[in-house]
């Protein structure tokens, strides 16, 4: 996604309440909506059927919801990044919520290619919660948790036990029977639906049958480097430059140096105010 003249932007967003059930393809699409309502400068691709550089991080399953999803998209130039998450949670459905925007180094890998691990909670319902803290327990302590699941069409037997670093029951006083998780995403993640079956797997040898109604809420995603453990938004940010660029009406810009012995030129009386707004 990157380009060299480029000015790549990551944004975090929330995807919660009904709009859970709407697919990744369909997500995609609405955010291309709302960068056009915003009429942000997009750079496109080259070639017959040009595209918006835009880049979504892993994938979230239909009927999941999240606090952490991330994109990349790269700008033909730069904009004021600040208003930026306010203007986009306007132009998008009710359920998607922009949290946080950042200006990216260029050469800042790929969500899919950074993202290390990912934590999630699990939310079970019609399940004894003394069955439920049994199953959890057993999974920590299994050396191998091998299921039965489904990739490219077709039925594969997979252990899920290397790729879970935590699985814990969270405190009785939520009122839920929530499991928290965190999962390693390399060298090949694993689906909350696949643990959440192996757990109900471990509940039924104590009897449990009922299949339930459970609810997937990823919590966040984490990048690790040299040892820490840092939020996307923050693990390639670009460092601020003298320049700052303000958004003005219809997605215009205004230059500003920031040189204390400068002088700002005045508003003229029937030319645009600057606005916050990106459109």
């Amino acid at each position: 996604m990157r380009g060299d003249a480029g000015f790549p932007v990551r944004l975090r967003f929330e995807k919660r309440g009904k709009v859970r059930f709407v697919s990744h393809r369909d997500v995609a699409r609405l955010f291309e909506r709302a960068f056009r309502i915003e009429q942000l400068p997009l750079s496109f691709t080259q070639g017959f059927s040009p595209r918006p550089k835009v880049s979504f991080g892993l994938a979230l399953g239909v009927g999941h919801e999240s606090r952490a999803e991330y994109l990349d998209l790269e700008l033909a130039q730069p904009i004021e990044i600040d208003p930026l998450a306010e203007a986009l949670t306007c132009a998008l459905p009710e359920g998607l919520t922009v949290s946080g925007a950042s200006s990216l180094n260029e050469r800042a890998p790929s969500l899919q290619e950074a993202v290390t691990s990912v934590e999630v909670d699990l939310d079970f319902e019609s399940l004894d919660r003394e069955h439920l803290a049994d199953a959890v327990a057993r999974a920590v302590a299994a050396e191998t948790l091998p299921i039965t699941t489904t990739r490219k069409g077709r039925q594969v037997v997979e252990d899920l036990r290397p790729s879970l670093r935590r699985l814990e029951l969270v405190a009785e006083d939520t009122g839920r029977n929530t499991v928290h998780v965190e999962a390693a995403t390399q060298p090949r993640g694993v689906r909350p639906a696949d643990i959440i079956t192996a757990l109900r797997t471990l509940a039924s040898d104590n009897g449990e049958t009922d299949v339930g109604t459970d609810r997937v809420f990823r919590t966040h995603q984490w990048i690790e480097r040299d040892g820490a453990r840092l939020e996307p938004l923050e693990a390639d940010r670009a460092a601020r430059t003298t320049t700052s660029m303000r958004v003005m009406s219809k997605g215009r810009t205004d230059d500003r140096r920031e040189d204390p012995g400068g002088d700002e030129r005045p508003h003229r009386e029937g030319e645009p105010a600057v606005s916050r707004r990106i459109a």
